[in-house]
């Protein structure tokens, strides 16, 4: 059966369609500057505070906690009431938490403000990957997803970077003030931007009658897909990964190659910074190859996601000095590139009513198993051993993301057979 949702064009002017993607793509940049601007400053509240380690990795933690309670939530308000709307208030609330941080006092009260900036975040990931599947034409949905996902390594670069910067110069406090500033006021142009009419929850039976999903048509929506099911797991397995390293690597190249905070700072920016390559690159190819591969979307990350295991194994193991510095850059490009369609898929075999909550999902998953747990249990391996052994576990954590998106791969396409087409309408005020 053919998808009659956006097959050739755009919901609204093609114009209007970037107007609103380069806005998602500045919210999302400086969701992860505010969330990842306190990883390179570990070293100076530590001083400063006399906290563990583990202690700094709750400062990160916490944040994916407050999303993972909040996600699902905001979610159903998002699905059920405007996209735009939602995350323009979402998008205030982490901004002024962010600012928040600066006035605290104590590790308490910053580790209080760090999860009122998840709060705020909680629902932006599911709202502006909705918005992107309704945007754009379904088979450019995996390039466009891929190149909104490089704010991610772009906003922690940054974050990583600026957070170094600013401690060094003028204070860890004044961090947090400045980069929170930006977001505010793109998220308060957000708040007026147009967005597709909400979507009713129904589908057609095999006689083209048109039936209002009940409750136990929501649950099916989703336990009865395993392709997105071993998505949501081999995100979390990947994402663990990344989150790990955007905690811990400027720790690592301080403690173990002898480098200062801020330099350490801005060479762990490189690495992230070059999945800016690797997310575009990564939504490109497949797209590309899902023209002949319908199930591409879970195969490239795959196979990807096996590489990036063996690059980063070589690197931490193998390689000293700038030969391992190398290596750890041509990790970031392909750790990324399992994005696009990953996320892609999130959005194609799920009702499109119900794209957000399904995103949702995979935020929660992710989250709790993925971003929340590792920092502290690589700053837990850390106060046991050292950052290296920290470190050492993450290979073998991608082996078991590749495996799922692999076994998910075989599931995608007669998964994608039992969607409901419907096709969207454009918001007219």
């Amino acid at each position: 059966m053919k998808n009659t949702e956006n097959p050739q064009g755009y919901l609204f002017s093609r114009g209007y369609s970037n107007y609103v993607f380069m806005l998602l793509f500045l919210l999302y940049m400086f969701d992860y500057i505010d969330r990842m601007v306190v990883t390179s400053m570990f070293t100076h509240i530590e001083h400063d505070w006399g906290i563990t380690h583990t202690q700094s990795g709750l400062l990160v933690s916490s944040v994916y906690w407050a999303i993972v309670i909040l996600s699902f939530p905001v979610s159903l308000l998002v699905d059920r009431w405007s996209r735009a709307r939602t995350i323009g208030v979402m998008a205030v609330l982490w901004s002024l938490a962010t600012a928040l941080c600066a006035l605290t006092g104590n590790f308490v009260q910053l580790l209080l403000a760090r999860m009122l900036i998840g709060i705020g975040e909680a629902g932006y990931a599911p709202g502006g990957t909705a918005m992107i599947s309704g945007l754009y034409p379904v088979d450019r949905r995996a390039r466009m997803m891929g190149i909104w996902n490089a704010s991610i390594p772009l906003g922690s670069a940054i974050g990583v970077l600026l957070g170094g910067i600013i401690a060094a110069k003028l204070g860890w406090k004044h961090a947090f003030g400045l980069v929170a500033l930006p977001g505010f006021i793109v998220a308060v142009l957000f708040y007026f931007v147009k967005d597709y009419k909400t979507v009713d929850l129904s589908f057609f039976d095999k006689d083209s009658n048109k039936i209002k999903m009940e409750r136990k048509d929501l649950v099916k929506e989703f336990i009865t897909k395993p392709s997105v099911i071993f998505t949501y797991f081999g995100m979390a397995a990947v994402v663990f990964v990344t989150t790990a390293m955007i905690t811990w690597l400027p720790t690592y190249f301080e403690k173990v190659r002898g480098i200062s905070a801020e330099t350490a700072g801005k060479m762990a920016s490189s690495v992230m910074v070059l999945a800016l390559i690797g997310a575009p690159l990564g939504g490109f190819l497949t797209d590309f190859w899902r023209r002949t591969r319908p199930n591409a979307r879970m195969l490239f990350p795959a196979i990807t996601t096996v590489i990036s295991a063996v690059i980063l194994f070589i690197a931490l193991t193998v390689f000293k000095g700038t030969i391992q510095y190398v290596g750890l850059l041509v990790f970031g490009i392909f750790i990324t590139a399992f994005l696009a369609g990953a996320i892609a898929v999130t959005q194609d075999v799920i009702h499109p009513g119900l794209r957000a909550t399904s995103y949702a999902i995979a935020v929660v998953v992710q989250n709790l198993l993925g971003s929340s747990m590792a920092p502290i249990v690589l700053g837990k391996i850390y106060d046991l051993s050292n950052i290296q052994t920290a470190l050492s576990i993450l290979p073998f954590v991608l082996l078991i993301g590749s495996a799922l998106f692999f076994i998910g791969s075989g599931y995608y396409v007669k998964d994608l057979d039992k969607v409901a087409r419907i096709k969207l309408e454009a918001q007219t005020a």
